[in-house]
């Protein structure tokens, strides 16, 4: 039994329902689920099973319908949606497929914009960018725009801008999913190793099994229930 205390996410009975057109989709199904403190934890599944709308739900971009969802001790569903923004802005970051990359803007002001947007002082802002990029291995393409890099280079940057606030939790939704195999590789060694020196709580949602075998757990979801939870055997 894993201590409560130990919990960076705690999920309880969630249920997430879609209302169009007279229509009901049951997106999720009351998923019970915790994640510990500093652990990477894989979410797959086929199309449509509810992955993505568990992430969106646990990290408090969509509402949930029914249950309770607690980060760090305190109930997503009972913020404000001005506290909710907040604590995303203070505790998290976050990873997707497309990058999401500004593109008029270098890479380093990509990165510093979520703590400029935060209230940051600019020139702290641009310190912490400039670490940021350093501990991705990319500070020589600071002052490149996204179009003049490599996908892989992107979603490096990505990475960084996702870590700069220095968040207790990082969401990746398909993180490597626009990215050849052996670029996907590096991503992930330079995802686990972030894991294991900054003890930030990692929740990936994959199709891609080598992916979510360098986590600690594989979570499959099908129809919006969770029909297995199981350790990895990674090291720490």
């Amino acid at each position: 039994m894993v201590d409560g205390r130990d919990l960076m996410i705690e999920a309880a009975g969630v249920q997430k329902v879609y209302e169009a057109g007279g229509l009901r989709v049951r997106a999720l199904r009351g998923v019970d689920l915790g994640i510990r403190r500093g652990e990477m934890v894989a979410i797959m599944g086929p199309s449509g099973c509810g992955k993505t709308t568990l992430l969106n739900v646990l990290s408090g971009l969509d509402d949930l319908s029914d249950g309770e969802v607690l980060v760090d001790g305190e109930s997503i569903g009972g913020m404000s949606d001005k506290r909710r923004t907040r604590f995303r802005a203070e505790k998290m970051g976050f990873i997707f497929q497309s990058y999401n990359l500004i593109p008029v803007l270098s890479a380093i002001e990509n990165v510093e914009l979520p703590l400029l947007v935060a209230g940051k002082k600019p020139k702290k802002a641009r310190q912490w960018a400039l670490d940021a990029l350093e501990m991705v291995g990319l500070p020589e393409q600071a002052s490149k725009r996204p179009n003049e890099m490599s996908g892989g280079q992107q979603q490096r940057v990505t990475v960084a801008r996702s870590l700069v606030n220095n968040p207790s939790i990082v969401w990746a939704d398909e993180p490597t999913g626009a990215l050849d195999s052996e670029t996907s590789k590096g991503i992930m060694d330079l995802l686990v190793r972030l894991n294991g020196e900054q003890r930030q709580t990692f929740v990936l949602v994959t199709h891609d099994a080598a992916v979510a075998a360098r986590a600690h757990r594989t979570i499959l979801m099908r129809d919006g229930n969770i029909t297995s939870d199981e350790p990895n055997g990674r090291g720490e």
